[in-house]
């Protein structure tokens, strides 16, 4: 067999090789806002005010980039499994924090990330985020579990509140990323009114959604 030969049969090999390779799909958490929605923030627009949305903690099983789901049923019957072609455009936790932090900022009209760029005399609002529950069955629903607290950086005042949120989705992994997208806007909207309540010294209260059991500390 000549050189030219070899060439050609590794050639196909590899051909072949690469076109059974399962194409690898992306996803983001970060969607921009569509034009009808409208902010919910009442306050001074001349006045600016800037957030810092902290890394956020997610169970240990989802701190990775693949999407990771869950079977119907229960019990022995449940699956879990972690899709290594459908996977985040950066781990979960990071989609999670760039979500919010853009999510938040454009629903109140904030700055985001205030490091060395706010005042010592300008209000900072510090925002922690955590998810602890969360369950994505495929043609099914996501469950989850969020917990927020919000401190305000002039005085120390601090607001607390958690929500289980429910959406219904429709089949395949599409369908779970849109519900995962539609979980985070929730959280979104919820923080959003909670910050806005405690920048007017109004007692926040917890969004109420679906399937929800929200409850609000104010320390």
């Amino acid at each position: 067999m000549t050189v030219y030969s070899i060439f050609g049969v590794m050639t196909a090999l590899l051909v072949t090789g690469c076109a059974s390779v399962p194409e690898t799909r992306f996803y983001t958490l970060s969607v921009p806002p569509k034009p009808s929605e409208t902010k919910i923030s009442t306050r001074d627009s001349s006045i600016p005010i800037f957030i810092d949305v902290l890394p956020v903690n997610v169970p240990e099983r989802l701190a990775r980039p693949q999407l990771v789901v869950r079977s119907g049923g229960s019990g022995p019957q449940a699956q879990l499994f972690i899709l290594e072609q459908d996977r985040w455009s950066s781990p979960f936790n990071y989609e999670l924090r760039d979500a919010f932090a853009s999510g938040i900022a454009s629903q109140i009209g904030a700055v985001n990330n205030v490091r060395g760029i706010r005042t010592p005399d300008q209000i900072s609002y510090r925002i922690a985020i955590e998810l602890n529950q969360f369950d994505a069955i495929v043609g099914d629903s996501v469950q989850t579990g969020f917990g927020w607290t919000i401190t305000r950086s002039t005085d120390g005042r601090s607001i607390a509140c958690h929500a289980a949120i429910t959406e219904p989705i429709a089949g395949g992994i599409e369908g779970v990323v849109a519900g995962i997208q539609r979980v985070v806007a929730s959280v979104v909207e919820g923080v959003s009114k909670n910050l806005i309540e405690l920048d007017s010294d109004r007692v926040p209260t917890c969004v109420q959604r679906k399937a929800g059991l929200p409850s609000f500390t104010d320390f």
